[in-house]
């Protein structure tokens, strides 16, 4: 199976292999203070690029809006004119964002400052307009248009971008003092270099980074418990415990690029959790290209790992899990209904069977199933999984689970945002093999909680459904979990939705 390879000879198979000497990291108690400040974050905030993004989309809904309502108002409804009107509406709000985006006039930095951007709006706008009216001069359609609504337009696009960006202006500043609005970052390392780092990041104008602390290895006498007014939190393996609490968005390891063993023995531990990892390269001598940096501010810091299934990528997906899960209710509703009835006929106890999976960044979720068990045999910990001819399964039972009708509540999970449609199945918080957890047979185990887990995923649709009953079962099924999160994408999601329900009719493995 292929592998996705990091910049600069940092590769997911290294960082796997490589050994710690200290152990796993996901016992580590964190201390009063660090758990402290992990509940102060423990909300969401709104991301930098998903309100960018959005006010791409409705500065162009406004040029658009302005555009024919005006063309309602003056020239009025005539189907034959819509399509003159309506390309040109269409073709000239794009090319002012297009525009605006070259002219980085969608950086916050600019976004809370719209004075300083009218003079960008107003060149913008005032070339897209005439280069439409140039591009109707040379097809010889201008004489189609009105000379007073391209006036207006022109006048009240302009006026409409200016009040919207000064509305923006005033919400982002409003934002970025609340906090509703940052990404939230810990330094990794102490020292001297890591003060440097925050300095430089807190010179940064129109700053959106919040640092949270700084966790070190080292004891005090080689790294002081306050830098740079921000305190040590613990050690890295406390880290691990820090950010299932607080929502961080990015981990900043401060150490030298030389320091290959220590970063990988780093990287080691903290490439399970679902955050941008960056190594920064500010004080150190060796320089890469320019793209091979990306910036906050000015402060270089070369890309390590990326949070998968972020921003936009995360609307669509939860967009197409909403869609698809109304749509399975719908179609499926005869089949649960007949799936209630023949439960409650076949024994006694509840439909629905409750148990607790590890979600997303390994937080605890409900998911529910039709019960396929005699009810005072259930086994909510997943302790001793099913087997062949398990005695525990109820008739009905053995029939949905080789069907997997039992998994058909889970729409109501996804519908609820606990699952998605497509992800890495979801164990059981005490699943288990040859009596060992099975984060304690695989390696990185926990890096498959990444991303929201779901109803199907890629190790189903390659034939790895059903019992898991040694340790290499648990092992190759993490491997295309984690192949699936390092591959996602939209296409990806379907592709497995399509193949779902073609691989149930082989049932070999569902007991």
């Amino acid at each position: 199976m292929p592998k996705k390879k990091l910049d600069h000879n940092f590769t997911l198979d290294a960082v796997r292999s490589f050994k710690d000497e200290r152990g796993s990291a996901f016992n580590a108690q964190i201390s009063p203070l660090a758990r402290q400040i992990a509940t102060q974050y423990r909300h969401d905030t709104m991301s930098p690029v998903m309100v960018i993004g959005v006010v791409r989309i409705l500065e162009f809904s406004l040029l658009v809006l302005s555009g024919i309502g005006l063309w309602l108002t003056y020239v009025g409804w005539e189907a034959g004119q819509l399509w003159y009107y309506g390309p040109l509406i269409l073709a000239c709000s794009a090319t002012s964002v297009v525009l605006l985006e070259i002219a980085g006039n969608y950086q916050l930095a600019r976004l809370q400052q719209p004075l300083l951007a009218f003079g960008t709006c107003l060149l913008v706008w005032t070339s897209a307009l005439a280069a439409m009216a140039a591009i109707g001069f040379f097809l010889k359609i201008s004489i189609e248009f009105s000379r007073v609504w391209a006036a207006s337009w022109f006048a009240a696009g302009l006026i409409g971008m200016l009040a919207f960006r000064s509305i923006v202006a005033r919400l982002v500043r409003r934002w970025a003092r609340n906090g509703r609005m940052e990404r939230r970052a810990v330094i990794i390392g102490g020292g001297s270099q890591a003060e440097a780092l925050i300095r430089s990041i807190e010179r940064q104008p129109f700053n959106d980074i919040r640092i949270c602390g700084f966790f070190d290895d080292r004891d005090d006498t080689r790294s002081p418990p306050i830098i740079a007014g921000y305190p040590k939190l613990g050690s890295v393996a406390q880290l691990i415990e820090f950010a299932r609490i607080a929502r961080i968005d990015m981990l900043i390891v401060s150490l030298p690029f030389t320091a290959e063993k220590r970063v990988l023995s780093l990287l080691k531990k903290l490439w399970v959790l679902p955050v941008d990892i960056r190594l920064s390269a500010h004080s150190n001598q060796l320089r890469f290209r320019p793209r091979s940096y990306s910036f906050i501010g000015s402060v270089p810091m070369l890309d390590i790992f990326d949070r998968p299934i972020n921003d936009w990528d995360s609307v669509v997906k939860r967009s197409c899990d909403v869609v698809f899960s109304l749509l399975g209710i719908v179609l499926f509703a005869p089949v649960m209904l007949a799936t209630a009835v023949a439960i409650k006929l076949d024994s006694k106890g509840p439909i629905l069977f409750k148990q607790t999976r590890h979600g997303f960044n390994n937080e605890p979720i409900d998911v529910y199933k039709f019960r396929s068990m005699y009810v005072e045999q259930c086994d909510p910990s997943a302790k001793n999984a099913v087997t062949k001819n398990d005695p525990r399964v109820t008739r009905v039972g053995r029939f949905i689970r080789k069907t997997s009708i039992d998994e058909l509540p889970q729409f109501f999970n996804v519908l609820m945002g606990h699952l998605s449609l497509v992800g890495p199945r979801p164990h059981a918080v005490a699943g288990q093999t040859r009596n060992l957890l099975y984060h304690e047979v695989v390696d990185g185990y926990f890096a498959r909680h990444r991303v929201k887990p779901g109803v199907t995923g890629w190790a189903q649709v390659n034939g790895w459904r059903g019992e898991i009953d040694n340790d290499e079962k648990i092992r190759i099924r993490t491997e295309f979990d984690l192949y699936y999160i390092e591959n996602w994408s939209l296409w990806l999601d379907l592709k497995i939705l399509f193949l779902t329900p073609i691989r149930l009719l082989n049932s070999e493995n569902a007991y």
